[in-house]
């Protein structure tokens, strides 16, 4: 008779990540993990998403995360499928996503021997500490929870980032007495020290024209950044920072980081405070956009300080914490500059006639878009022409859970992240519409998605974008190569039957004409939806995005 007080090391993790709020997991069945999937189904708590493959699954993962607030859960084989996953744990890594990647293994006594046992890879665990934040190996039942706690507090903890752990297969499904404990381990912010807040409240209170450059680092602290918004401080967003207040505030330039007008406003600014950013390479152009003269920063990883742009005074602790306590001791003391805001709206309304030039016909598209989604929505983006033009600063985002981009700079993760976003929407009953914005050239990459789309309802409005070739290669032929055009041209697929075959909604858009309809045939849809623009028929853009641009190269065109 079987014992009810011993349970598998599987039914143990299911019931510990239950526990943790994960209402949703994403992964590929196989041999080496089925004790772990096997007690999610059996269980029936966490929702299993039966990706195409690893890749997919771990960015389903990551989208998760990002637009719940909450733990990602990726699962795969070992081996091969370990290694599948890889690129997308890059991309986590990048984004710094909270997300526990539970691999299999093969048996324990064939370990590190180098038999050739099936869905063996040598020095697995090696590969998975290069693209995690950490990685573990569990080597004993009786250790396996332990592990397993710790891994996602590790993964909780700012800053934030994806742990891997690889469970050999006999360990998942060896019998273990029932843990009278399954809580997540506490996750403790870093309280900033109250001696580097006194002192860069005593530098910030004399500030006449104060701004605050937020990263993914401020995404929980929108109610201590609207309380210094009231003090009179500006905001401008990094690409993971949009939507910590809403981007219509008065008070916020949104993520026209390197815009002219923008960079002009940055010499009239006496004190810069960047939040949890890294001020990373694309959103300055290559570290050489001229921000203010005095700046001061505020970040959990204390190797922030100085990096890429030096720093006045450094406060190293959570963001939330950290301006919390800013809040606290300013109340009272500033006095602002009364034009600031004001110069602050004129910079964005320039910047926005700047990028409503440069995207030519497609203003419509974004007309069209921001009338449709409303202030509650997810926005997904694949590294494409559009998203480098317009999608990274528009349309205009509401709260910082809403905007997913592939940060790490690799195509083909968009259509895999709506889906995790919009399964994501569906677990926490928050209602969002995840849209998708995608170019043909990436979005055929792990177009096996569609599959796991339509198989699991994903709520999602895809806005595919199709000139038949990679775009931007084709813009850095011209700029750099001599136009010389080697590798862009795609074939494409005839979406209409292929869609049509998987049993999903297209409506292809040869004129803008038809655009506002398509969009609102989408959006009755329960499951997803492509809405496909022949940008060969409708046209191209205003400007040729080439790549990050460079400083010089951004002068050049804004003289």
């Amino acid at each position: 008779m079987p014992n009810a007080n011993r349970i598998t090391v599987g039914a143990a993790i299911a019931q510990f990540l239950e526990n943790c709020g994960v209402k949703a997991a994403f992964g590929v069945i196989s041999i080496h993990n089925m004790p772990i999937l096997d007690a999610f189904g059996e269980r029936g708590n966490i929702r299993f998403v039966m990706a195409r493959g690893e890749a997919g699954a771990t960015n389903m993962a990551d989208a998760y995360a990002r637009t719940t607030g909450g733990l990602g859960v990726t699962v795969t084989s070992t081996g091969t499928a370990a290694g599948n996953a890889a690129g997308s744990m890059v991309e986590a890594i990048t984004a710094g996503t909270p997300l526990l990647h539970l691999t299999g293994q093969i048996d324990s006594p064939y370990l590190d021997q180098n038999l050739g046992f099936i869905h063996e890879a040598n020095n697995q665990l090696d590969m998975l500490k290069a693209v995690s934040k950490a990685a573990f190996r569990i080597r004993t039942p009786e250790t396996a929870m332990g592990i397993v706690k710790r891994a996602v507090q590790i993964a909780m903890t700012a800053p934030t980032g994806p742990v891997s752990i690889e469970i050999p297969i006999d360990v998942q499904a060896a019998l273990i007495d029932a843990p009278a404990d399954l809580t997540p381990l506490p996750v403790v912010p870093l309280a900033p020290a109250e001696a580097a807040l006194d002192e860069l409240a005593s530098r910030l209170a004399g500030a006449k024209r104060p701004l605050l450059w937020l990263g993914g680092g401020a995404r929980q602290a929108g109610e201590q950044v609207r309380r210094l918004v009231k003090l009179g401080f500006g905001v401008i967003t990094s690409t993971q920072g949009r939507g910590v207040i809403p981007e219509n505030d008065p008070a916020c330039l949104g993520s026209f980081t390197v815009a002219k007008p923008v960079e002009n406003l940055y010499q009239t600014v006496d004190a810069l405070v960047v939040v949890g950013s890294r001020l990373r390479s694309n959103e300055t152009l290559k570290y050489a956009v001229k921000l203010p003269a005095t700046r001061y920063r505020i970040d959990a990883d204390a190797q922030a300080d100085g990096r890429a742009y030096s720093t006045d005074f450094f406060v190293n602790g959570d963001a939330t914490l950290a301006l919390e306590g800013l809040a606290d001791r300013l109340e009272g003391r500033m006095a602002v500059d009364p034009a600031f805001i004001d110069d602050l709206q004129a910079a964005k309304r320039a910047a926005m006639a700047r990028l409503r030039d440069d995207v030519g016909p497609y203003d419509r598209l974004i007309d069209t878009l921001q009338s449709v989604v409303g202030e509650s929505f997810n926005w997904v983006r694949d590294v494409t022409l559009s998203n480098s033009i317009w999608g990274n600063r528009l349309p205009c985002l509401h709260d910082s859970k809403a905007g997913v981009h592939a940060l790490g700079g690799g195509i083909g993760l968009g259509l895999a992240m709506g889906v995790g976003a919009a399964i994501g929407a569906a677990a926490t009953g928050s209602g969002k519409k995840t849209f998708t914005l995608a170019g043909d050239g990436g979005f055929i990459l792990n177009l096996g998605e569609l599959a796991t789309a339509v198989q699991e309802k994903a709520d999602m409005l895809i806005i595919l974008m199709n000139d038949q070739s990679y775009g931007v290669i084709k813009n850095i032929q011209d700029a750099v190569y001599g136009g010389r055009k080697h590798y862009v041209q795609l074939h494409t697929p005839d979406y209409a039957l292929l869609t049509r075959s998987m049993g999903l909604g297209h409506a292809k858009v040869a004129s803008l004409d038809q655009l506002e309809g398509a969009i609102k045939e989408g959006l009755v849809v329960e499951g997803p939806f492509i809405v496909e623009l022949d940008m060969l028929s409708i046209g191209g853009f205003n400007t040729k995005f080439a790549g990050p641009p460079l400083k010089n190269t951004a002068d050049k065109k804004e003289a």
